[in-house]
């Protein structure tokens, strides 16, 4: 019988959200004909992330996000209330998260 530990195959988990958002909505954001059906916010992708983060977390294995949707203060709290671990933006983004995050508590 594997102990746990056999089981265990990941440290951690990021979560691209571009690329998230691009196969679940089977819509590349670079081709100007379904680039309008690109959206990160849309429920089916927001699920993903949501269910990723539960089990992950049920696993104790961190989970953070990356992509544009990082950087989305409209989602923000919806990334906290998940227990994103971390959120991996641009550098010109940092402080406007970082205002999205003490505003959300």
């Amino acid at each position: 019988m594997k102990s746990k530990e056999d089981n265990e195959q990941v440290d951690f988990f990021s979560i691209g959200t571009n690329d998230l958002t691009q196969y679940t909505m089977a819509a590349d954001r670079m081709n100007a004909r379904v680039k309008n059906i690109f959206n990160s916010e849309d429920p089916a992708v927001l699920r993903m992330i949501e269910i990723t983060a539960r089990n992950a977390h049920a696993a104790g294995i961190w989970v953070g996000v990356c992509g544009e949707s990082g950087a989305n203060t409209e989602l923000t709290p919806f990334f906290m209330e998940c227990g994103i671990d971390e959120l991996s933006v641009a550098a010109s983004s940092v402080l406007k998260v970082r205002r999205a995050i003490c505003d959300s508590n």
